[in-house]
């Protein structure tokens, strides 16, 4: 029988050295009003304490929220996650070496939980090969104190697989919309569905606690079952959250109704993007699509497609998605990531990445942060700047097109100008270097089918037969000054190297309808 307690009261239900469940991306799912606690808890009285987190996406608001409340040394002595860029006070203590920290893909780490809550060992998959989540290539560990081995490397009728075991739960801290007096739980506020019905499952099945965090009660059996998340059979306790605060929809937002389908709201009313290098990059990624493509966009320039496309008059022949499960609309940028305005469905990101992870995509569009002679891709490690891989390894695996796009050089000045690329000022930070720091797309392991790009406003390479090779060049952009000296590596050029496409560098452009309609 699901239990009502205050935040204070569920705090002192978390026993110290716990293995700690959250779900969600951005603030949808995060508990804020309960971590506060925990957080007071702690100072005052040291417990709860050595808790081992696990959790999915970037949880937080890129400033105070999210689980970077809870990194205080000796609150926190181990962290699994996927993308952990907003997870501030927790990096810090990963990169002074004070708790254990792995990595692994998000598609991934969802899944174990759907594999733990129904008794399975672990996921095994090829997802990961040849990345830095390969055992023979650190096996997720960020750092010297990490110990534990989370994956194995296998071999199963001859060819290679990852096994991520799996693990047991004692607490999962998960917040919904609505409870009834059953301890159902609805999510209708949020923008998608979360990991919260797996998690809970995971939890509840091998003995730990559910504790969830809502903003409304609701008198029993008077939510329609249909928009039952969470059973009650599986929640233990509720937590009615007293402040409004505790309860955004997003890391941007209280609630804005069109990404949860309460309101369709026009967009057709966005001012274009400004004619800028990333609007360039924009535009030659759109040119990648065709009509009917199923299309997933990263964070960043790859966000910019969806303008580009909007701008085109094309969004009702390409149907955009995100991990998170939504499907169709226009995806939202950060703060608002993995949220859509007006989206035509929202499934489950678990369902989500078994569509991706199966190869569903027709084309994804993600960052270009580094690369090398190889292929590889970084975007989840430099230096002590620690992001994670996100979904990243996942869409990367199987997609059929891959469009890596981003700016040639880091902090370079450039004027786009009379439909052509003028250099203002070099940049100062090389993205293409003899090696990557940190793997998290593997060339090597680059399936036969797959069509793999890299587009920035100087030039586009492709992966071709294991080899970077330069296919365009932008008009104004000098083959030897502007791109191979700007390279840690030589790659190989095209004997049929042709000038990008250069209405692209215009203001007006007008040109994708009757490009994707080939």
């Amino acid at each position: 029988m699901v239990k009502f307690v205050t935040a204070r009261e569920a705090v002192q239900l978390i026993p110290d050295g716990a293995t700690v469940g959250l779900c969600g991306d951005g603030l949808n799912g995060w508990p804020e009003e309960i971590a506060l606690e925990i957080v007071e808890n702690f100072r005052e009285k040291g417990h709860p304490a050595e808790l081992n987190l696990k959790q999915g996406s970037a949880l937080g608001d890129w400033k105070e929220r999210g689980v970077t409340r809870l990194g205080i040394e000796g609150l926190v002595s181990k962290w699994t996650a996927t993308h952990v860029g907003n997870a501030f006070a927790l990096n810090d203590l990963v990169l002074a070496n004070k708790i254990e920290c792995h990595w692994i893909p998000l598609g991934v780490a969802l899944n174990l939980w759907r594999e733990i809550g129904a008794g399975r060992d672990g996921v095994m998959t090829k997802v990961g090969l040849g990345t830095f989540v390969d055992p023979r290539l650190g096996g997720g560990k960020m750092n010297d104190k990490t110990k534990d081995e989370v994956v194995e490397l296998r071999v199963f009728q001859g060819e290679e697989y990852l096994f991520f075991k799996g693990f047991s739960v004692d607490v999962a801290l998960i917040r919904g919309t609505t409870a009834d007096e059953n301890g159902n739980i609805s999510m209708e506020k949020d923008g998608f569905v979360n990991e919260g019905l797996e998690l809970a499952m995971a939890t509840h099945n091998t003995g730990g606690i559910v504790i969830v965090q809502v903003e409304h009660l609701a008198t029993a059996d008077t939510i329609h079952p249909k928009s039952v998340r969470i059973p009650g059979i599986l929640v233990d306790y509720v937590v009615q959250a007293t402040k409004l605060e505790a309860c955004w929809q997003t890391g941007g937002v209280i609630y804005e109704p069109s990404f949860s389908g309460d309101i369709v709201r026009p967009v057709d009313t966005i001012a274009p993007m400004e004619l800028n290098e990333r609007k360039c990059i924009a535009r030659r990624c759109a040119m990648e699509l065709r009509p009917g493509n199923v299309v997933n966009l990263g964070v960043g320039v790859p966000t910019d497609v969806a303008s580009v496309i909007r701008e085109e008059g094309l969004s009702g022949q390409i149907v955009l998605t995100s991990e998170t499960g939504t499907i169709g609309g226009v995806p939202a940028p950060l703060p608002n990531f993995g949220n859509a305005y007006n989206p035509q469905a929202l499934i489950e990101n678990v369902s989500m990445f078994d569509f991706i992870d199966g190869g569903g995509l027709d084309v994804t569009c993600l960052g270009l942060a580094q690369t090398d002679a190889q292929g590889n891709i970084n975007v989840s490690k430099f230096g002590d700047r620690l992001f994670g891989p996100g979904g990243f390894i996942n869409i990367t695996k199987r997609t059929k097109k891959v469009v890596f796009c981003g700016t040639f050089m880091n902090k370079a000045k450039l004027a786009i100008r009379d439909g052509r690329v003028e250099i203002l000022e070099e940049g100062t930070m090389k993205k293409f270097l003899k090696q990557v720091e940190h793997i998290t797309f593997s060339g090597e392991y680059v399936r036969p089918e797959q069509t793999i790009l890299y587009v920035t406003e100087r030039c586009v390479f492709q992966l071709i037969c294991g080899g970077m090779t330069l296919i365009e060049i932008a008009p104004g952009i000098d083959l030897e000054r502007d791109i191979l000296a700007q390279m840690d590596f030589r790659p190989f050029v095209s004997k049929q190297l042709r000038e990008m496409d250069t209405a692209i560098f215009e203001e007006a452009w007008g040109g994708l309808r009757d490009i994707v309609a080939g």
